[in-house]
Order: C-alpha cells, then structure tokens, then sequence
C-alpha cells in the first residue's frame, strides 16, 4: 500500500482520495478541540497560510481516543476551528488513529514511521509519566500516543517525518520548508 492509493473519510462523509495530493507536501495530523495541544491549530494554520500556494496540504483528523478531548460532531468540530483558530484546511471525519476501527491511513502512516519518543523538557515527563500508568511497553510499539502526532509526507508520497505533540513546531515547520 502505498499514500497515494489510501482515502480517508471527508467531514461530509464522502471518500478523501489521497491521490488529489499527489506532488504536494502534506502534514497529516490527528487532533483534538479540547486538549492542551489544541493551541497548535495556530502555527498549522499559520503553516498553511504560507505554504499552500507552493503546494502545501494539511489533512487534519480529529480523535477522540485520548481522553475523549474530541466530545463534538463533525460540524461542532470544524465550527471551533474555524472560530477559535481561524483554520482554512479542511478538517476530515472525527476518526480512531489506533486499534481495532483505526483509519488505513494511520496504519500505513505508523508502519513508515514509529514512535521514537517524546523528546526532552517539562510536557515529555509529564506524557512519559502519564503513559506509563496506561500501557508501561508503550515505548515499543508505533501507535499514536496522544493528540497532535504528526506525520509529513514529501511530493513522491513517502512518510519523511513523524513529530510527537510535544515536538516544537517551529521543528515542523523547518521540515516542510525544506520540503518546498
């Protein structure tokens, strides 16, 4: 399987083919309305804002499997985002991202690029702390650990970068710029 031969579930309910990004530098990423990574829509659509033109995409898939912080329907969903964070990239259908009802795409994304930490400073102890209590192995297998994971994908289709939530995004972003 290949990303460009994946689809993902639209907010309008219709199929996403991920072959309409096909030469484009996409960040796909898995979020939340109520999360302390929320705050994070800003610098993606700030991202976008400056990217687009130059063939930059965001596929944005609200989650609600890390502490239900996603409670909202699909239009509750892009309503916030659009209100609070001024967001102009479409937000997909709220999806899982692990497990048994977990969208291909994640599948495809994790198996390309697994989980290699949360990096050093104040919020990865506190997601190091937290995650332990829940599975202590969590380390060894490539699932999505909480909101704001993301993925970017260069113009041939291949998974170039995986950023924990408490990446900082300027990081991101230095990814993608090199990428246009």
């Amino acid at each position: 399987m290949k990303f460009y031969e994946l689809t993902v579930p639209a907010a309008d309910g219709t199929e996403k083919n991920l072959a309409d990004y096909e030469g484009k530098v996409v960040l796909v990423v898995n979020t939340a309305t109520g999360c302390g990574f929320t705050p994070q829509y800003k610098p993606i659509e700030e991202m976008y804002e400056k990217y687009h033109e130059q063939g930059f995409e965001v596929i944005d898939v609200p989650c609600n499997q890390f502490a239900g912080q996603t409670p909202g329907d699909d239009e509750e969903i892009h309503e916030f985002c659009t209100l609070k964070y001024n967001t102009q990239f479409p937000q997909m259908k709220k999806s899982d991202v692990n497990g048994e009802n977990e969208l291909p795409l994640f599948a495809f994304l994790k198996s390309q690029k697994g989980f290699e930490g949360f990096g050093k400073g104040v919020k990865a102890l506190a997601m190091n702390t937290m995650l332990k209590k829940v599975d202590k192995d969590y380390k060894k297998n490539p699932d999505i650990k909480w909101n704001f994971t993301k993925f970017v994908v260069d113009r041939s289709g291949n998974v170039v970068a995986r950023f924990e939530p408490t990446d900082d995004m300027k990081k991101v972003e230095e990814c993608i710029a090199a990428l246009m």
